[in-house]
């Protein structure tokens, strides 16, 4: 079962990026090829028939997974990214993290009005990053097709705020 390799996979970094906080770090997976073709398969079998225009990563971890995705559906992958990484005109929108705050942004030409967009990301813990993500799709004319996380900290009740917007929430992992 994915969840259980992902599990045996994943490490745990104390006090990472300060003190309090248990860093769930996927770089273990990464170094895992059948692995990480898994995770691809696992969120393909669980997006199934739903009609998915886009896949929009967020930075910078949401990129590896969701690049290869992407790919493995043969549509478009779009990055959102932290302030200032984008070369061409932009849309920005601010979020509140765990541990500080930030600006993301997307290109302007990303997103075509009424594409329907799957927001990826390794991890989900309160939703600020993705909930930012959202209204930056949701502010091209984007619809928001649903999100996928390899990790979900269920306990920050993150899938919340995600389901205001859609109940589509997958999720490879999830730690109560």
């Amino acid at each position: 079962m994915i969840s259980t390799e992902l599990k045996n996979a994943i490490r745990d970094i104390p006090d990472f990026p300060k003190p309090g906080i248990i860093f769930k770090d996927i770089t273990p997976i990464l170094k895992d090829a059948k692995l990480c073709s898994r995770v691809i398969e696992a969120f393909v079998n669980q997006i199934g028939s739903d009609k998915i225009d886009v896949i929009a990563g967020i930075e910078s971890r949401g990129f590896l997974f969701g690049l290869m995705l992407a790919n493995r559906l043969q549509i478009p992958f779009v990055p959102i990214r932290k302030q200032g990484k984008l070369p061409a005109k932009t849309i920005q929108e601010s979020c509140e993290l765990e541990y500080g705050s930030a600006i993301l942004e997307l290109h302007q030409d990303a997103i075509k009005p009424g594409q329907r967009v799957m927001i990826h990301d390794d991890l989900l813990a309160t939703g600020g990053t993705v909930s930012a993500a959202t209204r930056l799709v949701q502010k091209l004319d984007g619809i928001i097709a649903g999100y996928s996380f390899v990790i979900s900290l269920d306990f920050l009740n993150g899938k919340d705020k995600l389901r205001l917007v859609s109940e589509n929430i997958i999720t490879l992992v999830s730690y109560k």
